[in-house]
Parts: structure tokens; C-alpha cells; sequence
């Protein structure tokens, strides 16, 4: 009875609450379509209001020409096309601009001005939030507008005109006459307008319509859309007196568009005069000299606008030499910290983490590839730092020293100055080497390193050999500008003599040892020194640099080579080199490309005394007793300046470390034990094809060990006699002279010194690389026994051999007399040229005579056909910017 109540009681329960549950859902279920009938009679609604709203719009606009509309009546409609704005309505808010912009040219009537209501009590504020909502629309607008194309071009130039009326008002008829008192008034209005704009990214938008416009081939911004967008982006900044949060807005998104500067100055030089009369130029370098708002910047625009920003500041200092003389310690401090920040993410190779950049190279930050079509234009601005102008600028202090060619006198009595210092010649100070050199006009006691002059030439050092560390790809570009000027270098040569009281050498020495930054930047100068003096030496020819002794007189190589070998030779023979890093190591690589470029061109042919290169001070046993200790000084001194041991002493060397490794391998004999020996029988008649055949193909340890040769005659029969090494002597030195033998086509002569290297035809041979490599081995054997073969190999070869070519210092036209000096005489004659090429009839080509066959050989394709001319001389282009 009760479980029955019970379950009466549950199941009443389980239906009542499914009622509710029901009654709920259908008032949910009403309430729901209720709620979508609201909003589809809203949408509905809207769609009849925008409809209404477009049509009275669409009435208003109509007959253009022939209604006369008042500017209340051109507000009340934008207030209602503003209302309903979406993207369908571009034509209608065209219109609209168009109507605003026509009330403002109307004569004599300010009821029609647009900008009349700005004065009305009731509707000024609303007149400045409409107006600041159609310019918006109209930057909108910008940003999306393509200018190449034409009618988006027109629309462009259209919003312009909108965002040029009312940021100023210059154009407000308004305020002419007896309206002038309204001025200051409506000045502030603009203001507001233009503070607006700016808090919504206003620069942003003119950044996007400029680069849009200009980072390509070819400009398609005119020359009224151009200067109108650089009037708005100075308005801001010059309403606001130059303010750091302006100019940083203008450097950030003006400014670092590509060649803006190069297109403003080529398509309205009016606005390359405003840029003037504002003294832009020192308010940038002023405002980029503290460090934390330069970092700011580059850190905002990262690597590839960071480079455009710097070709922009560049081309304004090429065109505002007067600023760039007066702020030049400010604006080298500028680009070199610029510099820097690109540096940081340079690469030296491809990785997963590096981009491609055509002036940079591999770079580890993001790389904007929409900008390389104007990657020309802004290497030309960066071109302009290392070009005469700007140079001559910075380096006038060092300039403007007179370099003064003086006779040998005898030495002047030693006197003393305010520091108690000896006066001595400059080059003395430097080494007591030359007999004859230039002098500089100099204080007395040399240049002290903390003075300003001083400071400001290692800075604009740091500044050139930065950029040669970060703009990888136009490197020689910059070396050949800077080595341009004849007399820049060897003046740079004499200022670094006579810093400090006892000479450049002692005091570089000094800087090596200390972490300072002022030693960084002495010894960034000393680099800066040696990469453009190798470049330029290695682009000279022997005429130029021995005969018309171009930059620098031979008296000078000589004092510079004993500069340079001294001072590698310390940063070896001290433990310098073995711990360098970073700087210090690629000055180590500057310095000693510079002193090899020297050695080479003085092995050619001298300049220097007989002992010029060779250190007094090194003792042989020294020397001998480090390398058999493995001590790591001794072999660096070998593996970089061989030459400061004398040759006999480096021969005595080479031989007792063929003694050692004998010993080592086992093959001297013994009384207790004999080394292998090889058993080779050769035919008299077939020496070369036996040799071959039978010491080919031995082991590395075979060919150093000792080889018995039984020579047979054409019978078969041996020949009588016992080799103990005077026949393997003999059998050595005939084959030499019949693999060398011009005749055998594996090598051949040079012209008129009859030097010996490969045979460009050698291929004629069918195993001709196996028998140069024999070659190789028989003359490595000869080396190895002390046997002297007289094979006198062109110079051009050896270096090959020695791996030279590989060398960023190697040039192959300074080895070109060894090969063909004839040739080489013609070709610099060519070089030489004053008049124009093409009276020479020669072409891009040139014929080799291959086995009785003349063969034309294309420097380019199609050369044959094309005519050698002043502009395509491939000649003068390789002279001016090979290393």
C-alpha cells in the first residue's frame, strides 16, 4: 500500500516537472523568434534607412554643375552618408570629397565654405568630429590605393587634396582680408585635426602611399602627389616645434622609405629646399646621437629599412655639406651606430635562420623583399658616403696637411719640446729605414691620441670599416671609392706615423694589449689603412706603382712594408695571435694581407733593400728549438711570414724535418735494421711510360722511402752498375726533362722568358691528369731527396700551385707578364686609354690560337659581335673594382 503511494507520488512528480520544463522551452522558443523578428525588422529597417539615406545622397550629388549647395547643406549630408558608410558607398564619399573641396574654391560667398561652420557656435564641434572622420575615411582610402594604376591614381591625388586643405590653413579664403583675426583660432583647429590623424597612425598610412609609390624601378608618385604627401608628414612635426616623438615618427615611417630622399630631390626640389630651410638634416643626426633613441629606431624598423634610413641620411649629407662639416662628429657617431645594429645580423653563410639580402648579404632578421626593386636606388645613396664630396669632408683634417717631398739631409739636432719629448723625423718615428720620404707639418712631440682631431679621424675609420664588415656585397665598391683620391692614403699613413710621442709602431703595439675603446678605434684606422692600401696596390699596375708611383712614393712601400712585417711579426712572436679573436683577429688578416700584397709585388720586382724583410732579432736556433717543442708561435711564424727567416735557414729547416719524419717512418738504415726498398726495372727507350707504370700507383711511405732502379738496354740486358741513389738521380732527372719537354704537349712555354706551366692541350693525352699527378709525385720526391732539378716554372703557376688564387689579396693581372707580357702590355695600354675605346674596332672576345685553329672566346654572350666602348669596357670595370 505505501510502495504503491509512493510510486503514484514519483510519477506525479516526473509529469509536473515536465510540464514546466515544456512551459519553459515554448517561452524560450517564443521569446527567441520574437527576438529574431526584432532583429530582422531592425535589419530590415536599416536596409530601408541606408536605402532612403543613399538615395537622398545619391539626389544631392546629382547636376553638380548647375546646383548651388550651402555648407550646411554639405554637412547634413555627410552626416548621413557618414552614418550608413561601408565600402559600396566609395563613389558616393568621392562625390562628397569633391563637393567639400568645391565649396572651399567658390569666390565671395563664406555661407558655401565648407569650412565656414567651423565658426558656427552650435556646430563646431561637430564640424571638427565630421572632418576628422571623412579625413580618416580618406586615409583609409590611401592605404589601400595603388599609384601606378590611373584611376586609383586620381583618387589618390583627390585625398590628398582633402588632407592637405583642412591640416592647414593656407588655402582658407576664410581667413584673408578682415577674416585674418580668425586665424590662430582656426590654426588651432588644424592642429587638432592633425593631432587626431596622428594618434590613429597618420604616418603609417603616408608610409605605405609612398612606398607603394616609390619602392620600385620607376616612380609613379607625381610631382604634385609627392610634394603634397611630404607637406603633411612635415606639417605634424613643425606645428609641434620639432618635438622628439614627432621626429621619431617622421624618421621611422617617412624617412626609411627607400630613396625618398633621391625621388623628392630628382622630382620636386621645392621640397628638397623646405627640408633645408628646417634644418632637417642636424635635427635627425642631433636626435639619433643619443644612443638609447637610435637603438629605438633600428630596433622598430630592423635590418632592410635600418639600411634605407641610412641611404636617406646619407644623401642628405651629401646634398647639406655645410651641416654634414659642422655636425660631422654627431652624424659619423649616427651611421656608425646604424651600421653596427645591421652588422649584428650579418651572416658569413646560408642557414636555416639566414635571409638573402643584395647588400648585405646573409642576414639573420627578417628581409623585406618587396624592397628589392629599389635596392639600386639606395645603393647609389649609400654610394655617396665613399664618394669625393663627403669624404673630402670628413677626412679634412687629414687633407688638409701638406705632404712635402724633401731631399736626404742629415739628421737636425735632437730638441725638446714642452713634454720633454725628442723631435724626429716623421718616418724615423716610424722606423729608421728610408733615406728619402715626405713630411708632414706636424706639433712638436707628435699627436696626442685623446686630442679631438684624433678622435674624430678614428671615428670616420670605425665608420668605413664598419661599413665594409656590413655591406657585404659592395664591398669593393666602398674600398675603390676610399683609395679614389690620390692622397688620402699616404696622408693617412703620415697622421698614423706620428701619433702619440715615439711613433705609430710602439703605440699600436700598446693598443693591442688594452680592451679600451680608444684603442679599438686606433687600431680600426690601422685596419681601415691596410684594406684600402692592399686594394688599391693590387689594382695598380707596375707602371703606376714603380714609374708614376701613384699614392705612394716606393720610399714609403718600403718604410710601410717594415711597419707591417714588424708589426705581424709581434703579434705573433708575442702569443698575440694564438688567442685573438673577433676584431683583433681580422686585423691581424688586414695587416698581414697588406704586408703579403708588398712581399709579392717586391718578389716581382724590388723595391726594397736585400735585408728589408728578414728580423735580426730572430735567432735560427730559437726558432728550431720552439718548432721541436710544437710550440705554437714558431709555427705560425711559419705558416705566415716565412720570409723574415733567411732562405738558407728555412732550407736547413725544411731538411731536418725530412730527416725527422725519415726517422719516424723508419726509412734510414741502421745497424739494426734496413728501410723497405723499392725494386723498379726500367727500358732506356721507354724511361717515361716504365717510371709511370711502375711508381704510379705506390703508397705515400714507398715514394718517400728508398727506390732501386735497374735500368735494362733495348736487348733486354741489364745494364752494369749498382744503384746507391746515383742512378735513381739520373733516372729522375730524365724523365723530368721529358715530362717538361714542350714537345710532350703536357707543358708548355711562356713567351719570351720561356717559363714553364700546363698545357692548355694537354687533354690531347688520355690519362693527362694521372700524369700530371706523377709529375707532382716525382718532383715531391727530388724535394724530399735534396735533389736540384732545374724546372723554371712561371710565376702565374707557382701561385696557383700555392694556393695564392684563392687569397683575397691574389690579383691575376699582376701576374699576367709572367704568362704573356706582350699581352699584358696591351691590356694595361687599354686600361690607359684617354680617348674613346671604340676607336680601337676591338670587341667583347678575344682569339686563342688552339693547335694551329683560331678559337674565339665570349667575355659575355653575343661578345664577338658587340664593340668594346667607354661605357661596356670590361677592362677598366675589372681594374676598378677587382682585389
Amino acid at each position: 500500500m505505501f510502495s504503491a503511494t509512493q510510486s503514484s507520488k514519483s510519477e506525479f512528480l516526473d509529469k509536473a516537472r515536465q510540464a514546466r520544463e515544456e512551459r519553459k522551452g515554448y517561452k524560450e522558443r517564443e521569446r527567441a523568434a520574437t527576438l529574431i523578428q526584432a532583429l530582422v525588422r531592425r535589419f530590415l529597417c536599416r536596409c530601408k534607412l541606408q536605402k532612403q539615406i543613399r538615395k537622398e545622397v545619391d539626389d544631392f550629388f546629382q547636376d553638380v554643375g548647375t546646383t548651388k549647395r550651402n555648407a550646411l547643406s554639405i554637412f547634413k549630408i555627410a552626416r548621413k552618408l557618414l552614418f550608413i558608410f561601408c565600402q559600396e558607398d566609395k563613389l558616393r564619399f568621392e562625390k562628397l570629397c569633391r563637393s567639400i573641396l568645391g565649396s572651399m574654391e567658390v569666390e565671395n560667398e563664406p555661407k558655401v565654405w565648407y569650412v565656414s561652420l567651423a565658426l558656427s557656435k552650435d556646430l563646431t564641434i561637430p564640424w571638427i568630429k565630421q572632418i576628422k572622420d571623412v579625413l580618416w575615411v580618406s586615409c583609409n582610402f590611401l592605404k589601400k590605393l595603388k599609384p601606378d594604376i590611373l584611376q586609383d591614381n586620381k583618387l589618390v591625388t583627390l585625398y590628398l587634396t582633402m588632407l592637405v586643405t583642412f591640416t592647414d590653413t593656407s588655402t582658407w579664403k576664410i581667413v584673408r582680408g578682415k577674416g585674418e583675426a580668425l586665424r590662430p583660432a582656426l590654426t588651432r583647429i588644424c592642429e587638432n585635426i592633425m593631432g587626431h590623424l596622428n594618434q590613429k597612425g597618420f604616418y603609417s598610412i603616408l608610409q605605405i602611399l609612398l612606398t607603394n609609390g616609390l619602392a620600385r624601378s620607376r616612380p609613379s608618385l607625381t610631382k604634385g602627389t609627392l610634394t603634397a604627401v611630404f607637406t603633411l608628414a612635415l606639417r605634424p612635426v613643425i606645428a609641434a616645434h620639432f618635438s622628439d616623438n614627432l621626429l621619431r615618427s617622421l624618421l621611422i615611417h617617412i624617412m626609411s622609405v627607400p630613396a625618398v630622399v633621391s625621388h623628392i630631390n630628382t622630382i620636386t626640389p621645392e621640397c628638397m629646399a623646405t627640408i633645408q630651410t628646417h634644418d632637417l638634416l642636424r635635427k635627425f643626426t642631433l636626435f639619433l646621437s643619443r644612443e638609447e633613441q637610435c637603438v629605438d629606431i633600428c630596433v622598430c624598423l630592423e635590418g632592410s629599412h635600418t639600411l634605407c634610413l641610412l641611404g636617406n641620411l646619407i644623401h642628405l649629407g651629401y646634398l647639406n655639406e655645410k651641416v654634414l662639416e659642422e655636425e660631422a662628429n654627431h652624424f659619423v657617431k649616427d651611421l656608425t651606430d646604424m651600421l653596427s645594429y645591421c652588422q649584428r645580423y650579418v651572416s658569413q653563410k646560408k642557414s636555416n635562420l639566414t635571409h638573402w639580402h643584395p647588400v648585405l648579404g646573409w642576414f639573420s632578421q627578417t628581409v623585406d623583399y618587396g624592397l628589392n626593386e629599389s635596392m639600386p636606388l639606395v645603393t647609389k645613396q649609400l654610394q655617396y658616403l665613399w664618394g669625393m664630396p663627403v669624404i673630402r669632408t670628413l677626412f679634412s683634417d687629414v687633407l688638409s696637411k701638406k705632404l712635402e717631398t724633401q731631399e736626404p739631409t742629415p739628421p737636425p739636432q735632437p730638441t725638446t719640446s714642452q713634454n720633454n719629448l725628442p723631435v724626429k723625423s716623421l718616418f724615423k718615428r716610424a722606423f729608421q729605414k728610408s733615406a728619402s720620404v715626405r713630411n708632414i707639418l706636424k706639433p712638436v712631440g707628435g699627436r696626442r691620441v685623446d686630442s679631438a682631431e684624433v678622435q674624430k679621424v678614428c671615428s670616420i675609420c670605425v665608420l668605413y670599416q664598419t661599413a665594409l664588415t656590413t655591406l657585404t656585397q659592395i664591398r669593393l665598391q666602398i674600398l675603390t671609392g676610399l683609395t679614389y683620391l690620390d692622397d688620402l692614403l699616404p696622408k693617412l699613413w703620415a697622421f698614423i706615423c706620428e701619433l702619440g710621442p715615439q711613433g705609430g709602431l710602439k703605440l699600436f703595439m700598446e693598443c693591442l694589449n688594452n680592451d679600451t675603446e680608444e684603442s679599438k678605434q686606433l687600431l680600426a684606422m690601422l685596419m681601415l689603412f691596410c684594406d684600402c692600401s692592399r686594394h688599391l696596390i693590387t689594382i695598380l699596375d707596375d707602371i703606376e706603382v714603380y714609374e708614376e708611383q701613384i699614392s705612394f712614393k716606393t720610399e714609403e712601400l718600403v718604410t710601410i712594408s717594415s711597419f707591417l712585417n714588424t708589426f705581424v711579426y709581434k703579434m705573433v712572436w708575442d702569443g698575440i695571435l694564438e688567442n685573438a679573436k673577433g676584431e683583433k683577429l681580422d686585423l691581424f688578416h688586414s695587416v698581414h694581407g697588406w704586408l703579403m700584397v708588398l712581399y709579392e709585388r717586391d718578389c716581382r720586382r724590388r723595391f726594397s733593400p736585400d735585408d728589408n724583410w728578414l728580423r735580426k732579432d730572430l735567432k735560427p736556433s730559437l726558432l728550431f728549438q720552439e718548432l721541436e717543442k710544437g710550440k705554437r708561435r714558431a709555427q705560425l711564424l711559419l705558416q705566415y711570414i716565412p720570409h723574415v727567416i733567411p732562405h738558407k735557414n728555412r732550407v736547413l729547416l725544411f731538411r731536418n724535418i725530412i730527416t725527422k719524419e725519415k726517422e719516424t717512418l723508419g726509412l734510414v738504415e741502421t745497424s739494426s735494421a734496413s728501410p723497405h726498398v723499392t725494386h723498379i726495372t726500367i727500358r732506356r727507350s721507354r724511361m717515361l711510360e716504365d717510371g709511370y707504370d711502375q711508381l704510379r700507383r705506390l703508397p705515400v711511405n714507398s715514394i718517400k722511402g728508398v727506390i732501386r732502379v735497374k735500368f735494362v738496354n733495348d736487348l733486354g740486358v741489364d745494364e752494369a752498375g749498382i744503384d746507391q741513389d746515383g742512378v735513381f738521380k739520373e733516372f729522375l732527372e730524365e724523365i723530368i726533362k721529358k715530362v717538361f719537354n714542350p714537345a710532350l704537349n703536357l707543358f708548355k712555354t711562356t713567351s719570351g722568358n720561356e717559363r714553364l706551366y700546363p698545357s692548355p692541350t694537354s687533354y690531347i693525352h688520355e690519362n693527362h691528369l694521372q700524369l700530371f699527378e706523377f709529375v707532382g709525385k716525382m718532383l715531391g720526391k727530388a724535394m724530399y731527396e735534396g735533389i736540384v732539378v732545374d724546372v723554371p716554372f712561371a710565376s702565374f703557376f707557382l701561385s696557383q700551385v700555392m694556393g695564392h688564387h684563392h687569397s683575397t689579396f691574389y690579383s691575376s693581372i699582376d701576374e699576367l707578364p709572367s704568362l704573356d707580357s706582350e699581352f699584358y702590355k696591351n691590356l694595361t695600354s687599354i686600361k690607359r686609354y684617354d680617348g674613346d675605346v671604340g676607336d680601337l674596332g676591338l670587341t667583347l672576345s678575344y682569339d686563342e690560337d688552339v693547335m694551329g685553329q683560331l678559337v674565339c672566346h665570349e667575355l659575355i654572350p653575343g661578345g664577338k659581335t658587340m664593340q668594346v666602348t667607354n661605357e661596356n669596357n670590361l677592362l677598366g670595370k675589372y681594374f676598378l673594382y677587382s682585389s
